[in-house]
């Protein structure tokens, strides 16, 4: 009765109040609404970096086996393991489509938002900095795409023309040019930035990193391009520590998992995905000592121990082997048993009821406290990649500074990283460890070989971060690591690994004349076609 009568009494105060006030929409206005005058623009950017950080399978199905980094014999993964569309695989053609435009937007929001208000430049110039680092994920892996009309579907355009990739590249390095360098330390910043709680200096450093490494993507097709810019950000300063790292710590217990450990953990992928013979054996070749920070073989054996999430195994170095790609369990010729050097099968255990064996377990996963914390970070950007960047293009005789110093604080930067994957460091290389392996593997003097170890390394950094994404971009830039493409039965390419993903399916449909144009640009829309940028 109470509730009721005071709940009379408001209504009774707001009909006298309307019948005494021209106020009508202040009175009857919800306080709680959005308005763009009320809501922060900050916000938007927290949304915006946690969304694109998010990868899961966008990147694990396809990418992660392309690049050989992880291996699988699970049916499941032959979408990127063997070149076999399984799964409704087509259908993750739109994962990083559209997780990438799903971030976007909400950058775009945010921009319209604090257009004209001076008060926001720096938040205006750091959403510039995320639509180029959101954009060129989604470039790098499909080829020609919206971005000059991208964001306009509340002014109407649904159908967005597609840009060229060399026009993407074009805008993106201008604008990076001119956000970088509107940075102010002493203005505003933002206040809810997952990637560095609103640094100012650090974003003119990934500013500046970000220019380097859409630089260096044109070394193939636009090597004049690639060294003004590649010196414009080295000039500038970029990244300087594994502080500015580029990474969002994601929060289970507020419903924020980590889409990689989400993925990693559903049973038969925690079983059956290991680290690929690529990656393991190029890393034992130096000694080097993430093998035992990043990898580890099942403790038990059999089926049900290796379908146990919550037993970290053993991450003994010299019993680490990498899985190779191409192989089943269907037992024949294409049989994981069949493989050169196959460890044996992980036998049932005895004491365990109706276990099997296990013929993946002895090989190596990724270590259960490192990637399947579903509260770990994911990594977008590293100081050890742009340092190997650097070194790269001083190599190329371009002025970036010294090549072998940069590659030796890429090569302690990246060790130190991988502790940034976990809020509580479980990926831990010890410093001695690190400075042992630094100054036994120097950089080459000769040309050729310093550009293969740069990238080696640049392909053991992306792998052990999961940011397959870009292992995927600079294997195809750089050719390294040389990978052997896989043969198997029904394959939607042969003789190739994948040189791009194909649009999503829907947009014939959706956006078909802009979608024409693209394909007759850039050629069919395939697994083989070359992005602008992968020149033969």
């Amino acid at each position: 009765m109470k509730r009721r009568y005071i709940y009379g009494l408001l209504m009774a105060g707001i009909t006298f109040a309307s019948s005494c006030t021209k106020k009508f929409d202040e009175v009857n206005t919800d306080p709680y609404k959005f308005v763009p005058e009320t809501f922060n623009p900050n916000f938007f950017m927290s949304q915006a970096q946690l969304q694109f950080s998010q990868t899961g399978y966008d990147q694990l199905l396809f990418q992660s086996m392309w690049t050989q980094s992880l291996a699988s014999t699970y049916d499941y993964y032959a979408n990127g393991d063997k070149y076999v569309l399984r799964g409704s695989g087509t259908g993750y053609y739109n994962r990083t489509w559209n997780r990438g435009y799903g971030a976007l937007t909400l950058v775009d929001e945010m921009k319209s938002l604090i257009q004209g208000k001076t008060q926001y430049s720096n938040l205006d110039a750091c959403g510039t900095i995320l639509r180029v680092m959101f954009i060129q994920r989604i470039t790098d892996l499909h080829g020609d795409a919206p971005y000059s009309q991208e964001g306009q579907a509340k002014a109407g355009n649904s159908t967005p023309v597609f840009d060229k990739q060399q026009d993407i590249y074009k805008a993106m390095l201008s604008q990076l040019d001119a956000a970088s360098a509107a940075l102010d330390v002493s203005k505003d910043k933002p206040t809810s930035d997952l990637f560095y709680g609103g640094d100012i200096s650090k974003w003119k450093r990934l500013g500046y990193s970000l220019m380097l490494k859409a630089a260096m993507r044109l070394t193939k097709v636009d090597p004049a391009t690639a060294k003004t810019y590649a010196e414009k950000a080295y000039a500038g300063g970029t990244m300087t520590s594994v502080a500015d790292n580029a990474k969002v710590l994601t929060d289970n217990a507020n419903g924020n998992s980590n889409s990689n450990s989400d993925a990693l953990l559903v049973t038969d992928d925690f079983r059956e995905v290991r680290w690929g013979k690529t990656l393991i054996d190029f890393m034992k070749t130096s000694n080097d000592p993430r093998i035992s920070a990043i990898a580890e073989i099942t403790a038990g054996t059999g089926k049900a121990a290796n379908e146990d999430r919550t037993a970290a195994g053993i991450n003994t170095a010299s019993l680490q082997i990498g899985m190779p790609n191409g192989y089943d369990q269907n037992g024949g010729a294409t049989d994981i048993s069949k493989a050169p050097n196959y460890p044996g099968t992980s036998p049932a255990d005895p004491n365990v009821k109706n276990d099997a064996a296990a013929p993946d377990g002895k090989y190596s996963r990724p270590r259960l406290l490192v990637y399947a914390d579903r509260s770990s970070a994911n990594i977008l950007y590293t100081y050890g990649e742009s340092e190997l960047l650097l070194a790269e293009a001083a190599i190329r005789g371009w002025n970036t500074g010294s090549a072998a110093t940069h590659y030796a604080n890429a090569l302690a930067a990246d060790m130190r990283s991988l502790a940034q994957l976990n809020a509580t460091p479980q990926a831990v290389v010890s410093d001695n460890d690190i400075a042992s392996y630094v100054s036994s593997n120097p950089l080459s003097g000769t040309s050729a070989t310093a550009l293969q170890q740069i990238n080696m390394e640049y392909y053991v950094v992306t792998s052990t971060t999961f940011n397959f994404n870009e292992t995927y971009a600079n294997w195809r830039r750089s050719g390294y690591p040389v990978l052997t493409p896989i043969t198997y039965p029904s394959q939607y390419i042969t003789g190739s690994i994948p040189r791009r993903m194909p649009y999503p399916i829907s947009l014939p449909q959706t956006n078909g004349a802009n979608y024409q144009a693209a394909v007759s640009n850039m050629g069919p829309d395939n697994f083989a076609t070359r992005v602008w940028w992968d020149k033969q």
